[in-house]
């Protein structure tokens, strides 16, 4: 039966995304560019020490708007417009960003009866107020860095009472008659502009009752000087935005969609309203926090236009089915100040427990425990590395979440210990819709107390998914939240253990008889409608789950969660990957734009399903695509129920070796890649990054979306192409030089490479000027590595010091928080390699030793001496390979958390 679900599921999204489109994109984008409506009334301002308020006022119906303008810490600048009196309270979303961001002071420039001019602060930094028409201008020095309203489209479409409707609001009933600011019923000259679907929205057998009619909003923004836009995921398109003048928008609307189309503006399975803009001179940003249904359209004055003598600008413009407008404007000016930016509003990438960033096994389904046993003894019996098989919806008993089969699944704790016992561990999925099931304990706790989402008339809202008819808990309220965390305690789901963690699926939400596939949005979630909270509610799923199992450990140990829907600040609460891809080549390739868009608005946590989850890959697809999924952040394999088989030994031995050397390239770079998540934890910088990021003034960079940079040091460009016999890959930076980490070939940057390939190529180059740690020792698991010795690859670059960084702690805990970890800088400098303390007041030790040291680029010494911090001096041993310049130290044998230096003489 679950497949006959999935199937008409797809027909009736396929059908969904060829014929709907919504009567409020076509009314909104049949607004073009004129002078707005909207003019400031300057004589309501206020302006205190922390903000600016202002009325706006539509001379069409005269309605009034409040504008709230805030000067924020960090060099951005907020920027509120909700009714002045609304009907009712609009809805502004919660808990996404970490506190309420702190204010610097704004003071008054000038003033006069066009406008208002405001310091922003630092280096001549404005903000220009239009009078009429209303307009933002963001000013440095002469440059205009942002305007908004540049082109009149604004719009803000106010609550209000239908004239025939017998219903009466008691917040209209307190209104003053005759306050221009009060518009609680539709004017005369709106009633005779009354369209179908004000009121009511019919979607197939679906309608969608709005008893305050549309309410809208949308803003335009202009971007001189610009080009290139980037983010708003999820997209499977490039990484560098299209104009969609000729086209669709870009939506945003989590949905459950199936077999989603490539290079396509559709809306996926997750949300971030966040876009960057990016040219030589400077990176800003524009976080639209608004969780309604969104689209944005955006233009460009030089697309298409090989040779334009235009100045570049790019505009573009937001609109949102309901809310308020709260936009943040992230001013930059590099690519790190923009991140560490929007980090202050949403927070950081979660910091993984180090086993998650190692190697996953998944497919819907492994049948029973015997298979689990049967799978786990074949990674070991090919002798390749891995940390956590997964179960899918069929471990159920019946897709009854916190349950197991129990004939397939009898004894759960059995197969966990048997895990634990080589240190690996097990994901299970628990899905957000509820089996309607009056012998079912979450069902009934859920209902008793309330918990479920309703529908309009009031009743619990129910829908068609995996169990059946479902109910869907309501994650907007943090008592549900609580609640649901509280079922991951050890004593409340059965037979879980530590080392069984979770995966939130289908959490868009996804409702198969619902329209599109999704929640009718006239569902309510208390005070607000669903459409108000849409794109949170993967969101909430994710941060009740994972607070669950930071709760089952007494706050002791990370959690990992997987999501498959999101929004922003979504990166605090675990990892998620681009949903249900499919065996083609395309696909692999999408995979790299898709994870870069993600990386670039905080969401570090990001991978692919390795083989694609429809279809059935060929040999090498399959081959290639773990070549590339290792070197992604999350890396994990995963199939359809209906698929053939396809464990890593399944396809000959030849096969077996060539993923089996994939996956531990990825096991020896654990200790870089730990450290990058480290990083990404504490600064908020992508660990997957495009290389416009690190070469922000180079404009060959821009637009690369099929190869990427893990951190600043290791350049990787994925083979996708079918039967491909060599890659052009551009290696960036004049004066850099990029080693081959296989052949340890040196390249000039700032050229593009042709690189030969075979079967078992993977190209990457570590960058000159960097030192990287690995761990070469082949372990069944990352906990295996634990105490094993490092190998620091030291790549020379003559203009500059070479540097890397060293991370270690338990690898599982919190305990990082109380400064239980060692933190070193690694740098080599006029022949003196030395490790140095970067957190003398952490306390932590480490039983790994430094057991090889390999300088690329190196000249041959005559001697090599080790100093420790004790004052001891001893000679070390060396090999000098003269035709490749690679000096290999052997056996130094220091331990990894102390001071040292190494002298070559």
């Amino acid at each position: 039966p679950a497949v006959s679900f999935a199937l008409r599921k797809a027909d009736r999204f396929i059908t969904c995304v060829h014929s709907y489109y919504s009567i409020l994109n076509r009314r909104q984008r049949a607004l073009k560019p004129a002078e707005s409506p909207y003019r400031a009334l300057l004589e309501t301002m206020e302006l205190t020490n922390t903000r600016l308020t202002l009325q706006l006022i539509n001379d069409n119906n005269k309605v009034r708007l409040l504008l709230e303008l805030y000067r924020l810490q960090g060099n951005m600048t907020r920027v509120k417009i909700n009714e002045l009196k609304p009907l009712k309270p609009r809805y502004e979303v919660p808990d996404v960003l970490i506190r309420e961001p702190p204010t610097e002071p704004l003071s008054l420039l000038s003033q006069d009866e066009n406008g208002v001019v405001l310091s922003l602060g630092a280096e001549s930094q404005r903000v220009i107020v239009s009078a009429r028409p209303f307009r933002l201008d963001i000013m440095e020095g002469r440059d205009v860095l942002m305007s908004l309203n540049s082109r009149g489209l604004l719009a803000f479409e106010h609550l209000r009472m239908r004239k025939d409707t017998s219903q009466v609001e008691p917040e209209a009933e307190k209104k003053e008659e005759g306050d221009p600011a009060n518009q609680s019923e539709t004017t005369k000259e709106e009633e005779e502009k009354v369209e179908d679907g004000m009121w009511e929205e019919t979607f197939k057998s679906h309608s969608d009752s709005k008893p305050n009619g549309p309410s809208a909003v949308s803003l335009d923004f202009s971007l001189p000087g610009v080009e290139h836009v980037y983010g708003i995921p999820e997209h499977a398109d490039t990484l560098r935005l299209k104009t969609t003048d000729n086209g669709d928008p870009y939506r945003l609307y989590n949905l459950d969609v199936f077999q989603y189309e490539l290079y396509n503006p559709m809306a996926l399975y997750g949300a971030v309203p966040v876009m960057l803009a990016h040219n030589a001179q400077r990176t800003t940003g524009i976080f639209w926090l608004n969780a309604a249904e969104t689209w944005v359209d955006i233009s460009s004055n030089t697309a298409g236009k090989v040779c334009s003598s235009e100045t570049p600008q790019t505009d573009v413009r937001w609109i949102s089915e309901s809310g308020i407008i709260d936009v943040f404007i992230m001013l930059g000016p590099t690519p790190n100040d923009v991140f560490s930016q929007y980090a202050s509003l949403t927070g950081t990438q979660s910091f993984p427990p180090l086993a998650a960033v190692g190697y996953h096994q998944c497919r819907w389904n492994y049948n029973d425990q015997e298979d689990v046993t049967s799978v786990d003894a074949g990674f070991d019996e090919h002798d390749i590395p891995y940390d956590y098989i997964w179960l899918d919806i069929e471990h159920t008993d019946g897709k009854r979440y916190f349950t197991w089969d129990p004939h397939k699944f009898a004894t759960p704790k059995e197969m966990l210990q048997g895990l634990m016992d080589k240190k690996r561990k097990m994901v299970a999925i628990v899905d957000p819709h509820i089996k309607v099931d009056s012998n079912y304990k979450i069902h009934n706790e859920i209902r008793s107390r309330g918990f479920y989402i309703k529908n309009k008339d009031g009743g619990d809202y129910e829908g068609w998914c995996w169990p059946g008819s479902a109910g869907y808990p309501d994650f907007t309220r943090a008592d549900m939240r609580e609640w649901w965390a509280s079922m991951f305690a050890y004593d409340q789901y059965e037979g879980s253990m530590e080392n069984l963690y979770t995966w939130n699926d289908m959490n868009e939400p996804s409702v198969f008889n619902g329209p599109e596939v999704t929640m009718h949005k006239d569902a309510v979630h208390g005070a607000w409608e669903h459409r108000d909270v849409h794109n949170l509610y993967g969101f909430y799923v994710q941060m009740a789950t994972a607070e669950g199992l930071i709760q089952r450990s007494g706050g002791v140990e990370r959690p990992f969660v997987l999501t498959r829907a999101f929004f922003a600040g979504s990166q605090r609460y675990g990892a998620v990957w681009t949903g249900d891809n499919a065996a083609e080549w395309e696909h692999l390739k999408i995979s790299i734009p898709m994870c870069l868009s993600l990386g670039l608005v905080g969401i570090s946590f990001c991978g692919a399903d390795v083989g694609g989850f429809f279809k059935s890959p060929s040999t090498e697809l399959l081959v290639r695509w773990y070549q590339t999924g290792a070197y992604q952040p999350f890396f994990r394999a995963h199939a359809h129920l209906d698929t053939p088989r396809r464990e890593p030994w399944l396809f000959g031995p030849e096969n077996t070796a060539l993923i089996r050397e994939a996956v531990r390239q990825r096991y020896a770079l654990l200790p870089y890649w730990y450290q990058q998540f480290y990083h990404a934890h504490r600064t908020g910088q992508p660990i997957m990054r495009p290389l416009w990021v690190e070469y922000p003034q180079d404009p060959a960079t821009f637009a690369l979306d099929d190869e990427f940079l893990i951190g600043r040091d290791l350049l990787v460009h994925p083979v996708t192409e079918e039967g491909a016999r060599g890659v052009t890959a551009y290696l960036p930076g004049k004066g850099e030089v990029w080693f081959d980490v296989q052949t340890f070939q040196k390249h000039n940057g700032a050229q593009n490479l042709y690189i030969p390939v075979t079967m078992s190529s993977i190209p990457v180059f570590q960058r000159g000027g960097s030192i990287i740690p690995k761990k070469i020792r082949v372990r069944r698991a990352s906990s295996c590595m634990m105490h094993d010795p490092y190998t620091l690859y030291v790549a020379l670059n003559p203009q500059r010091t070479a540097e890397g960084k060293l991370y270690i702690d338990d690898g599982h805990t919190f305990n990082y928080e109380k400064k239980e970890f060692i933190h070193r800088r690694l740098s080599f400098t006029n022949n003196i390699l030395s490790s140095v303390n970067l957190a003398p007041d952490a306390q932590f030790t480490t039983q790994s030793w430094i057991e090889r040291i390999v300088i690329l680029g190196a000249s041959k010494p005559s001697t090599v001496t080790l100093k420790t911090a004790d004052g001891k001096e001893s000679q070390l041993e060396f090999d000098f390979d003269a035709s490749m310049s690679v000096l290999t130290l052997r056996k130094p044998g220091m331990n990894a958390g102390v001071d040292w230096n190494v002298m070559l003489q």
